[in-house]
């Protein structure tokens, strides 16, 4: 009973015990731990026992209590009476410091170890002291700490409920252990927020708390598969300990939902040329289904037309979309493309998506051109700017591929004027000719701006009308015409033409002679025209004595409107022809058909000239050249006709033995063909004493009678003509051949129509008209016809002055033999002879 009652009062006061001390007054369980103190004391003192009460786990060496003191036991005794401590339990957890009598922990204290999840857990010990032997009974009270969590079975907990599960449906979770007992032990459990799930506690037989997982919003797989969760188990401890478990919730599925692309439209771009089996697109649809019910098969839309069918394919297990066919942006620049996807489950659930498919255009059209309006015809008139075509250019590419440029040629009168768009205006930048040119092939060159560029050609054919804008045009600007005199009439005299660079009824030619006056006749009187291709025609013969030149004007019109026309000189020459016989003008009895009598001296020596004969030929040219000859004599030996000068001369002296009368008949021949002729018969006398010198051709021309007054006058002035024109004619001829004899020693002029004439007998032979003016000079020394040289001179009618061909003599003889024919010639003259030139003075 004493011992009982210091136990108490030891455990209760016991300063020698301060570790204990402070141990079970550690925090707000103090106070429990005095009521239970109080309440083992009362024990104690009913059953006599001693009983300490100390928590778990304290450290090694803490007191329990002052076990000498609550025995009663001096400390001395504790030696000397050898008191021990046995405990029941397998360790030695408490032992008596012999030094200070007190009961202190030996080893580490679990209260769960030992007592398990007993409420109550007791160790009790055997304290046995020598002399006297003593038991005494020492029970340790082990309370319970808060020394552990409330614990789950070792896996998280994982639940399987299908989505198709209602609200309000419970599922039970496993309960957590917590080896404190107690208010140590579980008291609750938490579940975290969320909004599909929430937790119920329920309460069974024992005291054990069970929680209940509850379904409170229906469960969709496709949005959240997978649902995770933390139950937490809380103890009634202070601190408050807990213990956590995942819950892992899987939601099975059911075929509630239909694949669903990325996208509901796709906008795909691909290049017109992309090849063959090319991939555009790997399509993805996802069924967030599970299983089968997720597992998706891609084809077209039901509707989609052919010619998607025939371009593209689709791969059903990939979705990838691939090119089947040839693409063609000037076709089809764009494919709208619907794809559907279809799982697998049951039903079957299918989406789908729209691929919108841009083809991109490559450079693979060249431009074309196209004639809005043909072409029309140009007047060569035509003002610059004048419209010619309507043009229009299309390139089926796109983009700078469909933007088309012309080009027309540099060297073209004409450009291309922009309208609107692609429209052009071809028109006239320059002025026309259709002369130069009447059709214009213009090559219209389009090029697009891709790269490379492509361009197309286009020939425009331009034509170009004619308007009336050249007059006619004459080969020559005058024409020279020489006829033939005596010719029939209505014999075509010569054609003029004209050419009219204009076209059709603006070069249609009509001629027509123009009226002038010919000899005071109108020339219509002579000639007339074909109106239609200009020939002239006579409308009588011509007579070269009477008419050596006329003029045409011809005029050739065209049929243009306005008309234009355009003028030409013919000038028409009359070429004599040998159609006159000369006619003797001395002597003058012969002239007039009379026999001509002349006397001479007997005693005459030889070369005396008895007599001259001169004839003219109202003709000209070969025509008029005349010639003597003695074709019949009394005596032939006796006298000679000179050849040329028709001087009558005695070949030898005359003796006393010939007659007194000799007859001469001498013949007058000319050069035409055929040769023209005529007689004179001169009449001879030889008289003795006779001692007057026969006049000379001076004389004779000076005295005519009046019955050949009329010749004279002619001669006379034919003389004078003559003798001027032979001086400027000598004078020019002499300074050119000067000029040119220094280079070629020769000098030719251009000769008339006269035809050469050479004569081997010939010295001098000179022509007169029968109206004056010499017609014929010809001048050729002695041997001057072998060297080739000659003076010849032609004298047209119609001609100015005269045209020579001169050649130099060979030899200052021939040269005097010249002159020395010439003073004989023309007695009025002088004739002189200087560096070879001859020279002419009156």
């Amino acid at each position: 009973m004493i011992a009982t009652v210091f136990s108490i009062t030891s455990l209760g006061n016991n300063s020698n015990g301060p570790g204990m001390t402070k141990r079970i007054g550690y925090k707000d369980w103090r106070w429990q731990a005095l009521w239970w103190h109080i309440f083992f004391l009362l024990w104690s003192i009913i059953h006599a026992q001693t009983r300490y009460s100390i928590p778990e786990e304290l450290k090694q060496g803490s007191v329990v209590g002052n076990l000498a003191k609550d025995l009663g036991l001096a400390l001395s005794e504790i030696f000397d009476r050898k008191l021990r401590v046995a405990s029941e339990a397998d360790k030695q957890y408490f032992t008596v410091d012999a030094g200070k009598g007190e009961l202190v922990v030996n080893d580490r204290i679990d209260r769960e170890a030992l007592c398990g999840p007993s409420a109550s857990c007791v160790l009790t010990l055997q304290v046995v002291i020598d002399k006297p032997l003593q038991l005494y009974r020492v029970e340790v009270e082990i309370q319970d700490i808060n020394d552990n969590s409330p614990v789950f079975p070792p896996q998280d907990i994982i639940l399987e409920i299908a989505e198709s599960t209602v609200a309000g449906a419970r599922f039970p979770l496993k309960t957590a252990q917590d080896l404190d007992v107690g208010v140590n032990s579980v008291r609750s459990y938490t579940l975290n927020k969320d909004e599909f799930f929430s937790l119920k506690v329920k309460d069974v037989s024992g005291g054990r708390k069970v929680p209940e997982l509850i379904l409170s919003k229906s469960l969709d797989r496709e949005i959240k598969p997978i649902h995770h969760l933390q139950l937490t188990a809380i103890d009634g401890g202070n601190p408050v300990k807990s213990g956590s478990s995942q819950i892992t919730i899987h939601v099975l599925d059911i075929n509630d939902n239909f694949p669903v692309f990325e996208k509901n439209v796709y906008k795909i771009s691909i290049s017109e040329n992309s090849a063959q089996g090319a991939s555009i697109i790997k399509l993805t649809a996802k069924d967030i289904d599970d299983g089968s019910n997720g597992e998706v098969e891609y084809s077209f839309g039901t509707h989609t037309p052919d010619n998607v069918l025939s371009v593209f394919d689709i791969d059903s297990s990939t979705g990838e979309l691939r090119l089947k066919g040839k693409l063609d942006f000037e076709t089809n620049a764009n494919y709208e493309v619907d794809i559907c996807a279809k799982d697998k489950g049951t039903p079957r659930m299918e989406g789908h998506c729209t691929v919108h498919i841009e083809v991109i255009d490559i450079n693979d059209n060249a431009p074309n051109i196209f004639l809005t309006s043909q072409p029309n015809s140009l007047p060569e008139d035509a003002p610059s700017g004048t419209v010619v075509a309507l043009i229009s250019a299309r390139d089926l590419d796109s983009g700078d591929n469909g933007k088309v440029s012309l080009q027309l040629p540099k060297d073209f009168p004409f450009n291309l004027k922009p309208s609107f768009s692609d429209n052009y205006a071809l028109v006239t930048s320059g002025a026309l000719d259709r002369e130069s040119i009447s059709e214009y092939n213009i090559e219209i060159t389009a090029s697009d701006l891709g790269s490379p560029p492509l361009s197309t050609k286009k020939t425009i054919n331009v034509s170009v009308t004619d308007v009336n804008d050249n007059p006619p045009v004459f080969t020559q600007s005058s024409y020279n015409v020489y006829l033939k005199e005596n010719g029939a009439p209505g014999s075509i005299l010569y054609s003029v033409s004209a050419s009219d660079l204009d076209f059709g009824e603006n070069a249609k030619i009509s001629y027509s002679i123009l009226d002038s006056k010919v000899q005071d006749v109108s020339v219509s009187s002579y000639v007339y025209i074909n109106s239609d291709n200009g020939s002239i025609y006579s409308m009588h013969s011509f007579d070269y004595e009477k008419l050596k030149v006329f003029q045409i004007q011809v005029q050739a019109k065209d049929q243009g409107s306005p008309s234009l026309s355009s003028n030409t000189t013919v000038h028409v020459f009359i070429l004599d022809q040998n159609d006159n016989a000369p006619a003797v003008i001395y002597p003058s009895s012969a002239a007039m058909g009379s026999l001509s009598h002349q006397r001479m001296p007997r005693p005459a020596k030889a070369g005396h000239l008895v007599t001259k004969v001169t004839a003219v030929d109202a003709d000209s040219g070969h025509n008029a050249w005349i010639s003597y000859k003695l074709t019949e004599a009394t005596d032939a030996s006796l006298f000679t006709v000179n050849l040329y000068t028709g001087e009558v001369r005695t070949k030898r002296a005359v003796s006393e033995q010939d007659d007194s009368s000799q007859r001469l008949l001498i013949e007058i021949r000319d050069d035409g063909e055929p040769a023209q002729s005529s007689t004179v018969t001169v009449s001879i006398l030889l008289e003795d004493g006779l001692h007057e010198p026969i006049l000379d051709l001076r004389q004779k021309v000076a005295e005519p009678s009046k019955k050949n007054g009329r010749i004279a006058l002619y001669l006379i002035l034919s003389l004078a003509s003559v003798s001027v024109l032979s001086l400027l004619t000598f004078l020019i001829l002499a300074v050119k051949c000067i000029r040119n004899s220094r280079s070629s020693g020769s000098c030719c002029m251009r000769r008339s129509d006269c035809d050469d004439y050479k004569n081997p007998n010939r010295n001098l032979q000179i022509q007169l008209n029968s109206d004056g003016p010499i017609k014929y000079v010809e001048v050729l020394g002695g041997d001057m016809l072998s060297q080739s040289h000659s003076f010849r001179s032609c004298m047209s009618p119609m001609s100015e002055y005269s045209d020579f061909t001169l050649i130099k003599p060979s030899s200052t003889t021939d040269f005097k033999e010249v002159i020395s024919v010439l003073d004989a010639s023309l007695p009025d003259s002088t004739w002189t002879f200087e560096s070879q030139q001859v020279s002419r003075k009156q």
